[in-house]
This record gives C-alpha cells, sequence and structure tokens, in this order.
C-alpha cells in the first residue's frame, strides 16, 4: 500500500516524495483512512512510527480542500503537544506537508517572548501546534480564539496526562465548537486514557499498532548491574568506546542532568544538558550542538526527551532508570529510526531493582545482562518507597568515583547487535 491508496491527493504525495517519505507506517495506513473521512480517531502507536503525518496528512488535506482562510486571531486546526521540542518537530514536518500552499503553520511555546507570537496569530493561521500552559496565556490575552477551530489533535495524550495538563485541557476544549473532528494518540494506555477519549472523542475509530510495552524490533537492549558510586567512571567507559556515534543518555531529574553533563565534559566527553529548567535557546542550543555533532552526548530527563527526533541517535543509555517503569519504552524508542539499529544501555543499582521489576513486568521480559549479577535482597540499599510516578529526592545525584564491576566489559556491551551477555543465577 503507498499513500494515493490511502486517498492523500497528488500534491501532498508530491510533498511526501520531496521529503523522501515514500511508504506509510501502520499507523499511517490505519489512521489516515478515517480520519480523511471526518472520523474522531483515537491512535495507540509507540514514539518514533510516523504518528506526525497520520495526523498532519488529513488536517492538511481538509485545509486544502476548504480552501477557506483564517480570520484575525483564529486557527483553524490546533494540535496540543506536552513538550516545547515536540512542538517544534509537528510544526516542522507540517510546513513540508504545506510547503507551496497558501496554509499557514504557526508555533508557540513557553520560553520565549510572547509578543512575537502575539504578532504572528494577528492575521489568523491555518494549522497552530502549541504547548497548553502558553496557549492559555494567549487566549487569556485576547490573542488566540478558538470558536472557529474545526480540529483538534492531542499528540502524546499520555504524556501530558502525566505533566497535569489535564487541567489546561479543561480549559482550552470549552473554547472549540461542539462540532469538531478530534485526533488523540498515545504511546500508552494508562486508565485515565479511556476516560480522556469519552470526554473528548465522539464515537472514534481506534487503532493500535503496538501494545503498551513492545519495544522497536531493532533495539539490542543489555543491563550492567552496577554501584552507584560507580556509574560516573562506568558510563564515561561506555561512551569513550563508541567515540564517534551520538549517544542519549537519561538521568532522572533535572539537577541530576546538569551534574553528570559536566563530569563528562570535564573528563573529555563533551556533553550537554537538556530538561525543562532551560529556557528555549538553551534548549536549541544543546540541540543543535547535539544534531551537528559538535557534543556528542545529550543528557536528557524524561519530559524533555519527548518528541526528539534525531534518527543518528546509535545509543540510548538508561544512566538512572525510571520511575514509571513505562518510560523505559519511551526512553529506548529514541535509537533505532527510520529503520536504523540502535542499543539501549542499562546501568542498574542496587537500589532500583524495585524499578527494575516494574520495567521487565511492562515490556514481559528480563533485559539480557552484560555485566555483573542481579542484586539480591540483602545488597539493596535501603531507601524509602514512593508510588510509581512519584519525585525522589536526591535520585539524579551520580556520586564519584571511576571503577567498575568485577568483569565488566562495557566496551562491547554497548554495540549495536551485542547484547549477549550471561544470565546469572537468581537469588533465592
Amino acid at each position: 500500500m503507498d499513500f494515493d491508496m490511502l486517498g492523500l491527493k497528488p500534491r501532498l504525495i508530491d510533498a511526501l516524495r520531496e521529503m523522501n517519505i515514500t511508504d506509510p507506517t501502520p499507523i499511517q495506513k490505519q489512521a489516515i483512512p478515517p480520519a480523511l473521512e471526518g472520523r474522531d480517531v483515537m491512535g495507540l502507536a509507540q514514539t518514533g512510527t510516523g504518528k506526525t503525518a497520520a495526523f498532519g496528512l488529513p488536517l492538511t488535506q481538509h485545509l486544502l480542500t476548504d480552501e477557506a482562510r483564517p480570520a484575525p486571531r483564529t486557527a483553524r486546526a490546533l494540535i496540543l503537544a506536552p513538550t516545547r521540542e515536540l512542538v517544534n518537530q509537528i510544526a516542522e514536518s507540517l510546513s513540508g506537508f504545506t510547503k507551496g500552499s497558501h496554509l499557514k503553520v504557526a508555533r508557540v511555546v513557553g520560553g520565549v517572548g510572547i509578543n512575537p507570537q502575539i504578532k504572528r496569530l494577528e492575521r489568523g493561521v491555518d494549522l497552530l501546534v502549541a504547548t497548553p500552559g502558553r496557549l492559555i496565556d494567549l487566549m487569556e490575552r485576547g490573542a488566540v480564539k478558538l470558536g472557529e477551530t474545526r480540529f483538534l489533535v492531542l499528540d502524546e495524550a499520555d504524556q501530558m496526562l502525566d505533566m497535569g495538563f489535564i487541567h489546561a485541557l479543561r480549559q482550552i476544549a470549552p473554547k472549540l465548537p461542539a462540532e469538531r473532528q478530534t485526533l488523540l494518540f498515545s504511546a500508552t494506555m494508562p486508565k485515565e486514557m479511556e476516560g480522556l477519549a469519552a470526554t473528548y472523542l465522539d464515537h472514534p475509530v481506534r487503532v493500535q499498532v503496538a501494545t503498551s510495552g513492545q519495544t522497536a524490533d531493532k533495539v539490542t537492549q543489555v543491563i550492567h548491574f552496577v554501584a552507584k558510586a560507580e556509574k560516573p567512571g562506568f558510563l564515561l567507559d561506555l561512551l569513550r568506546a563508541h567515540p564517534n556515534e551520538a549517544a542519549l543518555v537519561f538521568a532522572r531529574t533535572k539537577h541530576g542532568s546538569d551534574r553528570l553533563a559536566k563530569q563528562l565534559t570535564n573528563a573529555g566527553v563533551h556533553a550537554v544538558a537538556i530538561h525543562g529548567n532551560r529556557s528555549q535557546n538553551q534548549r536549541m542550543r544543546a540541540l543543535e550542538a547535539f544534531a551537528s555533532g559538535d557534543a556528542p552526548v545529550l543528557v536528557a530527563t524524561d519530559v524533555a526527551a519527548r518528541g526528539l527526533d534525531i534518527p543518528a541517535v546509535r545509543h540510548v543509555y538508561n544512566y538512572e532508570l525510571p520511575n514509571v517503569p513505562e518510560t523505559y519504552v519511551h526512553r529506548i524508542g529514541r535509537t533505532a529510526r527510520a529503520g536504523r539499529d540502535g542499543a539501549a544501555i542499562t546501568l542498574c543499582a542496587p537500589d532500583e531493582m524495585g524499578e527494575l521489576k516494574d520495567v521487565e513486568k511492562v515490556i514481559r521480559g528480563e533485559i539480557p545482562v552484560a555485566s555483573g549479577r542481579r542484586w539480591t535482597p540483602s545488597q539493596e540499599e535501603a531507601k524509602p518507597k514512593q508510588s510509581r510516578g512519584g519525585g525522589r529526592r536526591g535520585g539524579g545525584r551520580p556520586q564519584g568515583g571511576g571503577g567498575r564491576p568485577q568483569g565488566a566489559k562495557p566496551q562491547g556491551a554497548g554495540k549495536p547487535g551485542s547484547g549477549k551477555g550471561r544470565r546469572p543465577r537468581r537469588s533465592a
């Protein structure tokens, strides 16, 4: 099946060809036809599966067919996304789809001046991509009105729920017409998502290409059992084994990301950090340095990394395991994109065994062991237990030290296609 069989107009197919996109992905095959018919769609698919085109192409075709022009301070279609990086990625894709047409695409995010965004919206836009917080600011200033918005997209809806944007959505949605088309896309399906869909979607077509917890086929996963104090040195060895390959490192906290990036840079491995406390300009500079290869290592928190689409990433390192187990799937989905191979390497300290068990329950299997042995209960460090999704004090604080567990051989563990490790005996 190709794009013309999905019902797309030749103009859009030509635009896709210019973007070197020739074959639709499974989520696009399933979501585009009902979206073109005007149906509400609820799409469940992991990151990197082509969700942006799955909603962006039908929206563009609807707007091109209608040929109406937006009124001042209005948007004909609204796409909400949880992070600035994802907003930027979506807007770039939409600009490619609409190239050469009269359609205008605008993006609004926090962290940058609001006045240029107000001016951009004065004449109205066809496709508005926004983070919820900045959109509400603009609505309160009268800079944008949604009474003529006929299309609504909620992208990465599960992450919006995690970040507390449900309250913002309750402010935004009533401002849109009741007669509209709504498309919702999510990587996971928590219980709250059913309620969200029931509230904002009208008899949606449900499409699904991956179950929650399913990881990308071309990602090689391995785990190293490493004492917390030895993690910085161990990670350095892994990174130095692949000096010319882009690596994405996940830390649990904002401060931990900054600290780890400084440690790596001071040790001779240039790294930059990206997280919610950074301004938009700082985040963009960090991403540009990473994408250009000036800084081959990007240290990120989970929220900041949502929406990143950098195909060159060959290695993802879980420096710390996530508090929410489903996040592991999102993390390792940052590699092995666009048909490439990739490797996901996890470092597990004794006090992270609970998180590891939750992750392996989600992915329905054990991560192959590259070095060390699974920590036994007697080896686990005492810590206060918190509920899933809650914060943990000190979670992002790598201690000094550069050792590694006895028998560890990190140089071979991070290669895509490797990951054969001796599976240790289970403790009683």
